[in-house]
């Protein structure tokens, strides 16, 4: 393989390595810049001499500042940078720079299971809601009965799910931050894989009882059922009578369930969540870029499309508020930002806490780097609407799902969001899944995908190389997108049946 280094834009003064197995001293290019030490794979190069102080600058937007000269050639590491400020969000620019809407997808359907309330699941799910931890082993001994017992009796029902948490209890319930794992659990219960047929497991005395959970309020998504499923382990004569009582319940669900059939759906009716974990400085010029073109089509298609991860959107931000559509979605944008600025300063944390060792190991020198890559799985098309954590998004087109970065928190948002299709991104690697939604998982570099073959469902590194273009591996994956929304094909997730239980976001008090 010749010596290769890829620079994002023509302002840029660093570049990344793309040769696996990084470049020696020596080492020189097409263009003549020539190495003056070793630099890994994915780490930054300088392509000129940057003089102390001067600013660093990779997808045209400044990195960082330069601690003392770097010479051209040279390895620019972390160590190197100094982190500049975030942009203020009281100077934003607001919907100045609208993108045209791009010609729609006419024709494009996926075959679904359609709901009452006009949601599609991609899967055919029962989930048994809990309302408090203490009957988390409960239920998951109940699912495992359900899956050996009943499931193999209800044959186009996909699967059993218990949805358990560390909520419920012992928590200020009252306190403005409970509105948040509130609203998750209860949307969901409500997620459209879920076919609108909750079950909730409840003990009886926790502070958050069904009725809070599932409130009759107007404007407030409930459950479409009168008289919900409740099963209150506290009412039951021992173990073995809360195990009946669950199956019970479970039952007549799984018979509503398996009454349904997939019928051809417009696209629109998806809603895809995305994500990035374990990223690397490739992932913003392969994997990202590729789910941004995925990421077009599906809205020009009429789905949702959310991104989220609120720390690794606040240095790009400036990118985002004016593609908005209107003030008021800018303004929106830039609320949820603010909220979490002010949540890590009541934690004595900042937006630098972000970066993990391994996002370092794969070339990302600082959270600034890691967010301009990470909005790139934004597309290129105006954003449509704004969501706080927990809330059910019903809005088209391109739309900010407000979550931490962390990857299991996030997935649960967007799920309680109202996502039918993951797609996550992944540099240095993860086994990560979802149970109530497929997820397939793009690696931004070739050595990923060969090293983990049944892991990655589709390898964005070839842009990299050249063996392939951005838009390109952007609609393979956007067809793969309604492949497995059909159930036509399995990710790599779901084959293994791998998922990670979830995590509700509380920044609530714990009483």
């Amino acid at each position: 393989m010749q010596p290769l280094y890829v620079r994002v834009h023509a302002r840029d003064n660093v570049a990344i390595i793309v040769n696996p197995e990084g470049l020696p001293a020596g080492t020189s290019f097409a263009d003549g810049l020539t190495l003056t030490e070793f630099i890994p794979q994915a780490h930054k190069v300088a392509l000129v001499e940057i003089g102390a102080d001067e600013p660093v600058v990779r997808y045209g937007e400044v990195i960082g500042l330069a601690r003392r000269t770097i010479a051209q050639g040279s390895w620019v590491r972390e160590e190197l940078l100094s982190l500049p400020s975030a942009p203020a969000l009281d100077q934003l620019p607001l919907a100045t720079a609208v993108p045209d809407s791009l010609p729609p997808l006419e024709g494009i359907t996926f075959d679904g299971y359609p709901n009452p309330d006009g949601t599609v699941g991609t899967r055919n799910i029962l989930g048994i809601t809990t309302t408090v931890q203490c009957v988390a082993p409960t239920v998951d001994y109940a699912v495992k009965r359900i899956k050996q017992e009943l499931l193999p009796r209800y044959p186009n029902v996909d699967d059993a799910v218990a949805i358990t948490h560390t909520y419920g209890c012992g928590v200020a319930i009252q306190a403005p931050g409970a509105a948040v794992p509130i609203r998750t659990i209860r949307n969901l219960a409500l997620n459209p894989n879920l076919g609108e047929s909750p079950l909730i497991v409840s003990l009886g005395c926790e502070k958050l009882q069904p009725a809070k959970l599932f409130p009759t309020s107007p404007g407030l998504p409930v459950l479409q059922n009168e008289d919900p499923f409740i099963v209150r382990l506290q009412d039951q004569h021992g173990f073995q009578d809360m195990i009946a009582e669950i199956l019970r319940f479970a039952e007549k669900r799984l018979e509503q369930l398996d009454r349904r059939r997939r019928v051809p759906c417009p696209a629109s009716q998806l809603s895809v969540g995305l994500q990035c974990g374990g990223s690397d400085a490739f992932s913003g010029v392969t994997a990202n870029p590729a789910v941004g073109h995925a990421a077009d089509l599906l809205v020009r298609a009429g789905a949702t499309v959310m991104f989220s991860e609120v720390t690794e959107v606040r240095d790009a931000v400036h990118l985002l508020t004016p593609r908005a559509i209107n003030e008021a979605v800018a303004q929106a944008l830039i609320r949820e930002m603010a909220w979490y600025d002010e949540y890590l300063e009541r934690g004595f944390a900042d937006r630098s806490a972000n970066p993990t060792p391994g996002n370092k190991r794969g070339g990302l020198a600082n959270i600034v780097e890691k967010a301009l890559g990470s909005v790139a799985k934004a597309g290129t098309t105006a954003l449509m609407g704004v969501a706080g954590p927990g809330e059910r998004v019903t809005t088209k087109g391109l739309v900010f799902a407000a979550t931490p970065a962390s990857d299991f928190i996030c997935g649960t948002l967007q799920l309680a969001a109202g996502m039918n299709m993951h797609v996550f991104t992944t540099g240095e690697g993860t086994p990560y899944g979802l149970a109530m939604a497929p997820v397939i998982k793009v690696s931004s570099r070739t050595a990923l995908a060969e090293r983990w073959p049944d892991l990655i469902d589709v390898n964005a590194g070839r842009i990299a190389t050249g063996d392939a273009s951005i838009q390109q591996v952007g609609q393979e994956l956007f067809d793969l997108i309604l492949a497995v929304a059909s159930g036509r094909k399995k990710t790599w997730a779901e084959t293994w049946q791998l998922h990670n239980a979830p995590a509700l976001f509380n920044p609530g008090p714990v009483t």
